[in-house]
């Protein structure tokens, strides 16, 4: 592993990422025999790490998985920087990242990078006063909101969007992640989009320098932040602002169109996503054109070393993921992500076939 890892202009120090390994070893060596790329799992237990972002579908994909084929997922949420580490040193069977790698990185790190759902990150406010959803923000206001420039809720910036809306004079309180994330990078990527001050002063990133804010860790952390506190503004993946019961605003989209985050924005954001098998399926998905469409659309990613160790193992991560693309489609839409269409679930099998080896043999098809 190189000493400082690169995601998106920014490093992960190297002391950074061997504590993050340190702490999954210690995880997986509680589940038994030495497996597959140097990760300690047994035979029937496939270890993978990173996104919290896909953390909720993963979690129900692997109960059900498990009760289906007897195979068992030890996902850990770590966000996608430490997913990111934790591949490429072999610790686990497959990582998870939503802000995805670039081709060359993948080459130089000699990895396989496929979606595996699409899903939408969101503002969340608890603001009192503000009835839920309904709340209005477009884009340059959310950047000037992070950047610190508005500071209160019945900011005239606000209050134009909300005609007719009692806005409090509460101090807005914003909540970041304060961890490496693939959510993070995909919100600032909206924000880089629609804003040329934050473009100029913090861009995309999945370890922005923020300007303001409080840090919480993983999108669980955020969102019980964000809870806690009254005049607080933050970003979730879409289940755990559900799950949380939290308030949501709409966004002003590419069209102009005031939305609501929902799997069918999300739905309606991906039906403009190009699928490059030589990029590794990576396809930028925020601001995208469309009435419906929601503006901060992202895809999760699977990441996989080309070069196995052990057929059965690289098999099993496979048979999961086939499976996931196939039965756990309808799993995916009532958790509110957006399955990936099976065109595209087919290109990314047959790069499987073409790329994923033990000693030079395909591990798949099985």
């Amino acid at each position: 592993m190189r000493s400082v890892k690169k995601i998106h202009g920014r490093g992960v120090p190297l002391a950074i990422a061997g504590l993050v390994l340190v702490a999954l070893g210690l995880t997986v060596a509680a589940c038994g025999s030495s497996g597959s790329s140097g990760s300690a799992s047994s035979a029937d237990t496939m270890l993978g790490a990173g996104s919290s972002f896909a953390a909720p579908l993963y979690t129900k994909w692997a109960s059900d998985y498990q009760g289906v084929a007897g195979v068992k997922l030890n996902y850990q949420a770590i966000g996608s920087t430490a997913g990111i580490a934790a591949i490429e040193a072999k610790t686990v069977d497959w990582g998870a990242t939503d802000a995805p790698l670039s081709a060359a990185d993948l080459q130089t790190n000699g990895l396989v990078q496929f979606p595996t759902m699409i899903g939408g990150a969101v503002p969340t406010i608890n603001v009192s006063g503000i009835s839920m959803g309904a709340l209005k923000l477009d884009g340059p206001t959310l950047a000037d909101i992070f950047l610190g420039t508005i500071t209160k809720w019945n900011d005239p910036a606000i209050a134009k969007l909300n005609p007719g809306m009692k806005l409090p004079s509460t101090a807005i309180n914003v909540v970041h992640r304060s961890d490496g994330s693939g959510t993070s990078w995909m919100f600032t990527s909206y924000l880089t989009a629609v804003s040329p001050a934050w473009k100029s002063q913090v861009g995309a990133n999945t370890s922005p320098t923020w300007p303001v804010g409080t840090g919480a860790k993983g999108s669980s952390g955020v969102a019980a932040l964000v809870q806690q506190v009254d005049g607080s503004i933050g970003y979730v993946e879409y289940t755990y602002a559900q799950q949380n019961g939290m308030n949501t605003a709409q966004l002003k989209n590419a069209a102009g169109m005031f939305v609501k985050p929902e799997l069918s924005a999300f739905a309606a954001a991906a039906k403009a996503a190009t699928w490059k098998p030589s990029e590794g399926f990576a396809s930028p998905l925020v601001n995208e054109p469309g009435a419906a469409s929601w503006p901060i659309t992202g895809a999760s990613f699977a990441l996989m070393q080309k070069d196995q160790q052990d057929a059965a193992r690289a098999g099993m991560a496979l048979k999961f993921f086939d499976w996931a693309y196939t039965d756990g489609a309808q799993t995916a839409s009532s958790l509110n992500y957006v399955p990936i269409p099976a065109p595209v679930y087919k290109a990314v099998e047959k790069v499987w076939e073409q790329q994923i080896t033990v000693s030079g043999t395909a591990v798949w098809p099985q």
